[in-house]
């Protein structure tokens, strides 16, 4: 297997909304009819995708005035989102804010919607690296506006991604039995198929798989 640990850009973000048993929500009350979208439309996009704790630095500890063992927590990744733009309406229901059907949106006081996360970057021969979350939380905490002067101040969105376990027990799951938030794929090993990844992070299968 070739490839790297280095890559440029981003291609695209994924997402989609989930139930409390981890099927994909379709249609209206998901992101779009298939239940998946990518966020690429005209002048949309992610500008950043900060990805933190996918590890910890780990605990010291000691025995025989010797360094014996390091111990480490869970992982707790986060992402840190900048969108150039999106639609309006899925971030809202990505947020888990409600309509009062006038206009007007508010967060919801339930619990935040089950949002899957996929990012995918190239690597420099032309190689698909992705960076999955079977399930997560989506969280907007600030606006920032600026005056218009002779330059035009533009606020793009800044989203927080706060990785959660995943719902389907059978999904993300390492050498050992244990379930994990996150998983990476490449598209240049032998057995990757884009078809499985997203089976296994959105819980999608495309009509001609089923």
């Amino acid at each position: 297997m070739a490839g790297s640990v280095s890559f440029q850009g981003i291609n695209y973000i994924q997402v989609g909304i989930k139930d409390d048993e981890g099927n994909l929500i379709k249609g209206e009350n998901g992101v779009s009819e298939s239940g998946i979208a990518i966020i690429d439309g005209d002048g949309q996009g992610a500008t950043t995708a900060n990805i933190t704790g996918l590890e910890g630095t780990g605990t010291d500890q000691y025995a025989n005035n010797k360094l014996k063992r390091v111990a480490y927590g869970a992982p707790t990744p986060q992402v840190a989102l900048t969108m150039l733009d999106m639609d309006f309406n899925m971030m809202q229901k990505l947020k888990g804010y409600v309509s009062d059907g006038k206009g007007g949106y508010v967060l919801s006081s339930g619990k935040k919607p089950h949002v899957a996360l996929l990012i995918c970057s190239t690597g420099f021969d032309g190689e698909k690296y992705y960076d999955t979350f079977a399930n997560g939380e989506m969280s907007e905490a600030a606006h920032n506006h600026g005056t218009n002067t002779a330059t035009e101040v533009d606020a793009e969105g800044t989203f927080a991604y706060k990785a959660l376990a995943p719902i389907e027990n059978n999904v993300f799951v390492d050498d050992k039995g244990v379930q994990r938030p996150y998983k990476q794929f490449a598209s240049i090993d032998e057995g990757f198929s884009e078809d499985d990844m997203l089976a296994e992070v959105f819980n999608y299968r495309s009509d001609s798989s089923k």
